[in-house]
């Protein structure tokens, strides 16, 4: 019994021995024993690291590469495609629009691309849709070769027009063109709707509204500057009008002073004119309708043979839909006199060469 009492004994402090001793062999949870493994964690991940690194700044660089590239081979095919082939796509016009390539150079000023692009599509819009003109045709050829040199004229014109306007502080308002294009709805001239008149323009010149407004901005600007510039019309047309003012007979004062030779003669007699008349200017018809009988209008600004003229209107005889009218034509001198002078004196220097 003793024995057997010994043995459990000897085989309980055997087994407390064996815990002991596993105990001492697993690890302690220290400060050191958790520094040391972070370190052998870390050691065991910048293997991987260090290679992902080189892989970002390598990504950085080949994409660098190809954006400078793709930059590059971009701006090459837009210069040869406006100066070597002077393409005038959509593409290319659109891209015109944003990036500011010149097409010519005044002094110290440049001319916009866009601006002869602007210009040149709206021509060959209406004459490939209106007209039905192939410019691949010899004949049509030649008649772009015409349109360009127009256009890129016209674009140096409104340059220095521009130039001529900021220097005397002459400005056309949204509100002047808002005015103006009302008063031709007013008419009838520019369809009975809103809707009908954008879809004229898109059709017949490819142009939204916004462009059309650019256009007739341009043209109101130009008939400003123009009688800035004539002052021997200023003066003619003041005199016509103070005799008027005077109390001298308006058909005496159109045969002194009047430029219309087809009217000059009969005291500037139009004969009987009709409100929806469209032969006649807006502004004409507008001032006419506005006179009551025997009444002359002040002096207004008109189209005219592909100029500009001074007109004053009199209501002879009529009411608001038919008028018996005479009017008093100024001419104003050719714009491209005054701009001929600057292009002497400040010569235009053009970045493509046309036929």
């Amino acid at each position: 019994m003793k024995n057997k009492i010994k043995q459990l004994r000897e085989k309980r402090l055997a087994k407390k021995q064996q815990k002991a001793e596993e105990a001492d062999r697993l690890p302690r949870i220290t400060n050191e024993t958790v520094a040391t493994h972070r370190e052998e964690v870390l050691s065991g991940a910048r293997k991987y690291i260090y290679p992902l690194q080189h892989s970002k700044h390598k990504v950085v660089t080949i994409t660098t590469a190809l954006f400078i590239t793709a930059v590059l081979a971009f701006t090459t095919y837009c210069v040869v495609a406006l100066y070597k082939v002077q393409s005038t796509s959509t593409f290319v016009y659109r891209v015109t629009q944003v990036l500011p390539f010149p097409i010519a150079r005044e002094g110290s000023r440049f001319i916009a691309y866009e601006n002869y692009l602007f210009e040149l599509r709206h021509y060959m819009h209406y004459y490939e849709n209106e007209q039905k003109l192939s410019f691949k045709t010899e004949s049509g050829k030649q008649q772009l070769d015409s349109y360009k040199k127009r256009a890129l004229d016209k674009v140096d014109a409104d340059a220095r027009i521009k130039q001529i306007a900021k220097e005397k502080f002459i400005s056309v308002s949204d509100a002047e063109v808002d005015d103006q294009i009302a008063l031709s709805r007013a008419q009838n001239r520019l369809g009975g709707s809103s809707r009908v008149f954008e879809d004229v323009i898109r059709e017949y010149y490819g142009w939204s509204l916004n462009d059309f407004r650019r256009s007739l901005k341009s043209q109101l600007l130009e008939e400003k500057v123009n009688a800035a510039l004539d002052t021997d019309a200023k003066d003619k047309v003041a005199l016509a009008t103070t005799a008027i003012k005077s109390g001298t007979p308006f058909a005496d004062v159109a045969k002194q002073y009047s430029e219309d030779d087809a009217t000059k003669a009969t005291g500037g007699e139009l004969g009987v004119i009709d409100a929806s008349n469209t032969a006649a200017s807006p502004q004409t018809i507008d001032a006419l309708f506005k006179l009551k009988a025997g009444e002359s209008s002040e002096p207004i600004i008109i189209s005219y043979d592909s100029g500009y003229a001074f007109e004053i209107i009199k209501n002879i005889d009529g009411g608001s839909e038919k008028a018996k009218a005479a009017h008093i034509i100024i001419r104003l001198k050719d714009i491209a006199t005054y701009l001929n002078d600057q292009k002497e004196k400040q010569p235009t220097r053009r970045y493509i060469k046309l036929p």
